[in-house]
């Protein structure tokens, strides 16, 4: 607080506004600092375009899809697979691989907790990222 005098020789109180335009300024380099540190918003992994019908050899050698039956059977690409190779074929398949990433597809009868315990499995076995696949939308 700063003193002035009045105009009767009284004193007059006025404030000194420095220190806190100092601080103002402090708090703004502050929050510009900061301001690009903050996340922008999720990691999305978007699908990529489809080739076709016929994708070249090097992406369907490259591809694993674990496919669920309605009757409770697997497939790893084509082939038959039981539940209990399952994880140490595909622990096999991605010992090398730099990118663990496989798909699985279920049947239109299969139980949700068969997709699952797939996914489950799929996960000890040392695949980072799981995908679904999906049925194709009607009219797209």
């Amino acid at each position: 607080m700063g003193m002035d005098i009045g105009e009767k020789g009284g004193t007059m109180a006025s404030m000194n506004v420095v220190p806190l335009i100092d601080i103002l300024l402090v708090l703004i380099i502050i929050f510009m600092v900061i301001t690009p540190l903050t996340p922008k918003g999720l990691e999305v992994a978007l699908p990529q375009q489809t080739l076709g019908d016929n994708p070249p050899d090097l992406i369907r050698q490259k591809t694993i899809v674990v496919q669920v039956l309605e009757t409770g059977n697997l497939r790893i690409n084509g082939e038959d697979a039981t539940w209990d190779s399952l994880g140490q074929r595909l622990s096999d398949v991605f010992k090398e691989r730099a990118e663990k990433v496989a798909f699985v597809d279920g049947d239109d009868g299969v139980r949700f907790s068969d997709v699952a315990r797939a996914i489950n499995i799929m996960r000890n076995s040392g695949i980072d990222k799981v995908g679904l696949v999906t049925a194709k939308l009607a009219g797209a």
